[in-house]
């Protein structure tokens, strides 16, 4: 039984949505799990909907309507016969939309958030399971939502495992036994039946909770890229593939922020010893690269791994007291209440360093509440880079005309701020 996760680069238009049809006939008839993301930008469009409908500002239907155009052009490119169950179900979808746009907003804009984002993944997964019937590829639709049960905390929801595994276990096992399915990544449900995301760019999370549950032989993870590089392409073209690579190497490039992998998708493959594939949806022919139990570790390339839009914060007492553990206890309490991920902390005898990315509404909360006891600075556009079996001349390389603002080092890594 295998698990395919299609993110939003490979669903991003309706040539897209054809290759990925390519893709999977080459796995007609196998057990087959298809865990697909929203099209292309589609979540960030969702994201200003859902804050146009909190605010209630006009512009929400304008905007509505452009996601809804985006979509419709898909299903034209398509072919999706217009007269067909499974268009009229992918209409449903907007019309309950347009039907969410006309309530009251809840004033928990998180679980707004929720609610509004994940549509996303539900047109999108409609959409390719429609395509994929019409063009010969038979599989059954099914709600992620049914069996990825999570809590409350909207917009990072904590899995019910226990829960969530009797329900993949005893309910979709058996379906994906008679013929693929297509559900979504990025959502699941709490006790109260609302939609609770997992995480910004959770499908690949999802994948891993699905391939948990159903004790899968393999995760492969479609992408537009070769496989795990050591450096964003993008950015440096001399970046190279990595053939294999350790669980615990992957968990540890993810937490440093490498995109190519979400964090939280490593842990649940490794407790049952799952091989996770990262490979190209361009080439699915070549070989990508294996996150598993390997013996390449020793040898890994420098890594290199750079977050752009960072802030750095500097923290010192009022009382000119000690930053130790009674003002670090107070100061991690508001960053935890706020949900704000530190990237790196640094701290000396009257002051505490962090430097976080750029969220503006969580910033500007977190001012608030420290500035009763602590003075702040922050400086803003910097950059992070973290280099892992790192050189000299490649940190020169990298900070080459630029101000290094802060330096970490331990025996593998070095990041710094620049």
């Amino acid at each position: 039984m295998r698990v395919f996760k299609f993110g939003g680069a490979s669903v991003k238009n309706a040539e897209a949505v054809k290759n990925v049809g390519k893709v999977l006939q080459a796995f007609g008839g196998e057990e087959v799990l298809v865990v697909v993301s929203a099209m292309g930008k589609t979540t960030n469009s969702l994201e200003l909907l859902a804050q146009a409908y909190y605010k209630n500002e006009p512009s929400k239907q304008e905007l509505f309507r452009e996601v809804k155009h985006f979509h419709d052009e898909i299903i034209s490119g398509l072919l999706i016969t217009k007269d067909s169950q499974t268009y009229a179900d992918i209409e449903n979808l907007f019309i309950e939309l347009d039907c969410e746009l006309e309530n009251v907003a809840d004033s928990n804009f998180d679980k707004v958030y929720d609610q509004i984002v994940s549509y996303g993944e539900l047109f999108s997964s409609r959409i390719l399971s429609a395509y994929l019937n019409e063009s010969g590829i038979k599989n059954r639709w099914m709600d992620a939502q049914n069996f990825i049960s999570t809590d409350n905390t909207y917009r990072e929801g904590k899995i019910d495992w226990d829960y969530t595994q009797l329900l993949i276990s005893q309910k979709l096992k058996p379906i994906i036994k008679k013929q693929m399915v297509v559900t979504q990544g990025f959502i699941g449900k709490n006790k109260d039946n609302f939609t609770v995301t997992l995480g910004r760019e959770g499908s690949d999370y999802s994948a891993a909770i699905f391939a948990f549950g159903l004790d899968a032989e393999q995760v492969t993870i479609w992408k537009d890229v070769a496989g795990v590089m050591n450096a964003d392409p993008k950015k440096y073209p001399n970046a190279i593939k990595i053939d294999a690579i350790s669980y615990p190497s992957a968990i540890e490039m993810a937490y440093y922020g490498a995109t190519v992998i979400h964090p939280k998708t490593i842990q649940p493959l490794q407790s049952k010893k799952i091989p996770l594939y990262v490979k190209s949806f361009i080439e699915p022919e070549a070989k990508g690269t294996l996150v598993g139990i390997s013996k390449e570790l020793e040898n890994l390339p420098p890594t290199i791994i750079s977050k752009s839009n960072q802030v750095l914060i500097s923290i010192s007492s009022k009382d000119f007291s000690f930053i130790v553990e009674d003002n670090l206890s107070n100061i991690f309490t508001v960053f935890a209440d706020l949900k704000l991920k530190i990237n790196l902390m640094q701290n000396s005898a009257i002051s505490f360093i962090v430097c976080l990315d750029n969220e503006p509404q969580k910033i500007e909360q977190l001012m608030y509440h420290l500035n009763v006891n602590y003075n702040l600075t922050i400086k803003e556009g910097l950059e992070l880079i973290t280099i892992s079996n790192y050189s000299e001349n490649s940190l020169k390389e990298l900070s080459s005309g630029k101000s290094i603002l802060i330096e970490q080092k331990t025996e593998k890594n070095i990041q710094v701020v620049i």
